[in-house]
Order: structure tokens, then C-alpha cells, then sequence
């Protein structure tokens, strides 16, 4: 028989968030794959789990995957836990994975905390739609890349950082971004936890005065609809109504089209652009 991996969320912070289940699995599986068997072991302690631990972290996530497969095909059943959250959202499991699906192994995971879903919910923002990014690339070109994809994202955005780079980011996202409503979320589910419902400008005078402690995310607001809408209005304006019409005439676009897309695009009434290129 092939084994089967476990993909166990453990707590943020507060250790009576984990789950029964979760508990219960760690104890009755043959072996837990931890991010970091040494801050694991402090979890298992506290919930009296013996079960034997090896380590599967970012550095060794392909080898030791393929070590992980090969046990789970001679029949044992695999624990992955990360330091916090859930395994695989920002954390070590997603290639392990990606090599179960492949070798035809059965892959569970069970539901629990995650930091992302936490601090949205508790953010005031909108809900609905969101995106996650987790932590901006530290490639200066990557960065700025997703920053610029950023800039008309009407999506709710949820960002992870580091207390030390907080006001760098919050700076960086400010200057391609504008001035958005943001919620800073820290130390989550912890004694300290705190939200900073705020602007980005409000926020990064706060941060000057208080420097932040723990690790953080940070709620975005996306841009609004009419704001995209009156970017793109005003980037046609630029053009004269006859370049805007020759626009779509070279697409092949027959003129009765383009002169109602002309006057979509312009927030005009197409009456008034056929009397401003016909009716002179």
C-alpha cells in the first residue's frame, strides 16, 4: 500500500487555534516533514507527539521531496508542517506537493490557520476579490515589475513583510501607487497583535514615529473602477478624435463601430463625435 501526505496548518501564534484533527494526525502518521524541526519539536512537546521528525525546508524542498515520495510509495503516511500557517500558502509543501500528484500519491490537507485569510478578514477592506502576493520579490526588477501589475489591480491585495522592511515597502508602494487605504496587521493571533487601519501616507508617518515589531501583513485596497476608467478616458484624450477613429479604423473596424467606441472611450454621446469629424 502507498502512504499518503498530510498537509497540517499549525498556529500563527495562539497554540489553541490548532485542530483536533491536526493533532490527532501528527500522532498517527509515521513521519512529520517540518520547515524547522527546531521550532517544531516546541508544538509537539506541547501536545505530547512522539512522532518522528525530518527536516524539509525552501533549501532542500526537491531532493528531500523526492526522499518524502519514496517513503510514502514503500507505505508510510507523511505529516507537513511550516513554522506557522499552512504548508505550501508562502511556506515550504508546494513541491512536495506537485511530485505526490505526479507519482500518483494522495494528497490531503487539513484546514487551519493562515495569516493572509486572517488579516483580510479582520482588515475593514473588501472581501469578495482579493489577490496574494506574500512577499515582494528582492530582485530589484522583479519587484518593480509586480509593482507596476499592482497599479490596476481592482483587487483587495494582501502583502506579507518583515518588521525591518515595513516602511520601505509601505514607501515603495505609495510612490508607484498612490495613496490607498491599507490595514497593517501584526503579531496575529499573538498577546501583541495589533491592526493599523490607516493610508499608506498615514501609515508610514505612524511607523517613523513607532518603529513595528513582528512580522506583518499589509490589507490593500485595490483601485477603484472609476479611477481605471477615468485613466484610460483621460490616455484618450491625448489623441485628437480623428487619431482616436483611426485608431480602431485600422482593425478593420467598419466607421459606424468605431465612432460608438470612440464615443464609449471619451464618455461622449456618439451623436456629439459624428458632428465633431461629420457634421463640421
Amino acid at each position: 500500500m502507498e502512504g499518503k501526505l498530510y498537509l497540517c496548518a499549525t498556529p500563527i501564534g495562539n497554540l489553541e487555534d490548532i485542530t483536533f484533527r491536526v493533532v490527532r494526525t501528527l500522532k498517527e502518521v509515521d513521519l512529520i516533514a517540518a520547515e524547522d524541526t527546531r521550532h517544531s519539536i516546541k508544538l509537539l512537546n506541547h501536545f505530547n507527539i512522539t512522532t518522528p521528525m525530518t527536516s524539509y525546508h525552501e533549501f532542500n524542498k526537491y531532493d528531500k521531496a523526492r526522499y518524502l515520495v519514496e517513503q510514502m510509495k514503500n507505505g508510510l503516511s507523511v505529516a507537513c508542517v511550516t513554522d506557522a500557517g499552512t504548508p505550501g500558502i508562502s511556506d515550504p509543501g508546494e513541491e512536495l506537493v506537485r511530485q505526490c500528484m505526479e507519482e500518483g500519491i494522495e494528497v490531503t490537507s487539513l484546514p487551519g490557520p493562515v495569516a493572509c485569510i486572517t488579516a483580510l478578514t479582520m482588515s475593514g477592506l473588501p472581501t469578495r476579490r482579493f489577490c496574494f502576493e506574500a512577499f515582494l520579490p528582492s530582485d530589484k526588477k522583479e519587484r518593480q515589475l509586480i509593482l507596476e501589475e499592482l497599479k490596476t489591480e481592482t483587487r483587495t491585495t494582501i502583502l506579507y513583510e518583515a518588521p525591518h522592511r515595513l516602511l520601505k515597502t509601505l514607501n515603495e508602494l505609495k510612490e508607484v501607487l498612490g495613496n490607498r487605504r491599507i490595514t497593517v496587521c501584526r503579531e496575529l493571533t499573538k498577546k501583541h497583535e495589533t491592526v493599523l487601519a490607516s493610508t499608506l501616507e498615514d501609515a508610514i508617518i505612524f511607523y517613523e514615529a513607532e518603529p513595528p515589531k513582528g512580522e506583518c501583513v499589509i490589507v490593500m485596497e485595490g483601485k477603484s473602477q472609476e479611477a481605471l476608467d477615468e485613466e484610460k478616458r483621460q490616455n484618450w484624450m491625448e489623441l485628437s478624435l480623428e487619431e482616436h477613429m483611426e485608431y480602431y479604423l485600422n482593425q478593420g473596424i467598419d466607421k459606424k463601430t468605431a465612432m460608438k467606441a470612440v464615443a464609449k472611450d471619451r464618455n461622449m454621446q456618439k451623436r456629439e463625435v459624428y458632428q465633431a469629424l461629420v457634421g463640421k
